[in-house]
């Protein structure tokens, strides 16, 4: 039943009038609305954390990457991180003129610049990284560290098995 108010205003509501705001249960019961909802607000702590740094989530995932896998042509990060070109060079200038990154042209191809991580991007990725397990704790803090490890497993697996996922 739509309340008198609401079909005034031409908006469905509560027939008792509040704007009580509740997530449906048939969205409740999809899984992947649950991922979608609770990655949502995770990245949005996490964004929010990094900006008070002067950095983004892609400048710690660039961090990340060049930490874990060694240095990288900068095309070819763009490939593993699935980040636009130009998106790309404007991380990459960021974080150069951070001192976090360094880039050196190819001497074989000079259209080719490497990108590599400096000792003070690996600190910065490391006090990033701390933030990134702080957010985590927060979000998942109902849980038990069981469970939080069997969870962890179980989206593990879950992004293995996406397409295009090495």
């Amino acid at each position: 039943m739509i309340s008198e108010s609401a079909a005034s205003t031409g908006t469905a509501g509560p027939a008792d009038g509040t704007t009580e705001r509740s997530t449906p249960p048939t969205l409740l019961d999809l899984t992947t609305y649950l991922l979608s909802r609770t990655g949502k607000t995770a990245r949005g702590l996490l964004a929010e954390r990094l900006s008070q740094r002067g950095l983004r989530l892609w400048d710690m995932a660039v961090l990340a990457a060049l930490a874990d896998f060694g240095p990288h042509a900068q095309r070819d990060l763009v490939r593993r991180l699935g980040v636009d070109a130009s998106d790309m060079a404007k991380v990459a200038d960021q974080l150069a003129g951070a001192g976090y990154v360094e880039r050196m042209r190819d001497t074989a191809d000079r259209r080719r610049v490497s990108v590599s991580i400096t000792e003070a991007g690996r600190t910065a990725l490391a006090e990033l990284d701390a933030e990134a397990r702080a957010v985590q704790d927060e979000i998942l803090t109902p849980l038990e560290p069981a469970e939080r490890h069997v969870l962890h497993d179980l989206l593990r697996r879950v992004h293995e098995g996406l397409p295009g996922t090495p």
